[in-house]
């Protein structure tokens, strides 16, 4: 998800690392941190693969920074990953926002349409948390206070997200050729 939001970030405007850290960080930094362990080395593969162009730029009151802009080959990899994302980016309620804050750079309405009924049906399908005897725990069946507010406020997002996607669905949809 890391090479994703620095592909995303970048489509909308040259960034500096120190920029886009922070980017990403407001994105997912609180539920997974980035280090610049991590950012620098994505960085780097992302440019040994003709992905990101780099160019050095005077510093406002520092040394030079590097700048990063995303190539046209990135632009194309950006949107492959977006038009099919993984699974684990569709089931994961992290990694799925971070594919919907940069799916807008998909131009066809119905692909991103088939990306978002991908996450609807997944959320469709029953789960828990919790399991007994291989089903479903309800949030009135665990027996647990605790447990029992993980599920209901789980139940009343994933509400809230079903909406949200059959409705974004129908208007893409409409929008669609």
């Amino acid at each position: 998800m890391l090479e994703l939001s620095i592909l995303g970030f970048l489509a909308e405007e040259p960034l500096h690392g120190y920029e886009l850290k922070d980017r990403i960080r407001a994105l997912s930094g609180h539920v997974r941190p980035v280090s610049d362990g991590a950012l620098y080395p994505a960085i780097n593969r992302l440019v040994a693969a003709g992905l990101l162009d780099q160019r050095t730029a005077d510093g406002v009151s520092a040394a030079p920074r590097r700048m990063l802009s995303l190539t046209g080959k990135g632009r194309a990899e950006l949107r492959e990953r977006l038009r099919r994302p993984k699974q684990a980016e569709i089931t994961d309620h992290v990694r799925f926002n971070t594919v919907l804050a940069f799916l807008r750079h998909l131009d066809d309405p119905a692909e991103q349409a088939a990306v978002l009924r991908r996450r609807l049906e997944f959320l469709e399908t029953p789960a828990s948390f919790f399991y007994r005897g291989g089903e479903p725990v309800r949030a009135e069946e665990s027996g647990d206070l605790f447990r029992e507010g993980m599920l209901r406020v789980a139940r009343a997002t994933g509400r809230a997200e079903r909406e949200w996607l059959r409705e974004a669905i129908e208007v893409l949809s409409r929008a669609a050729p």
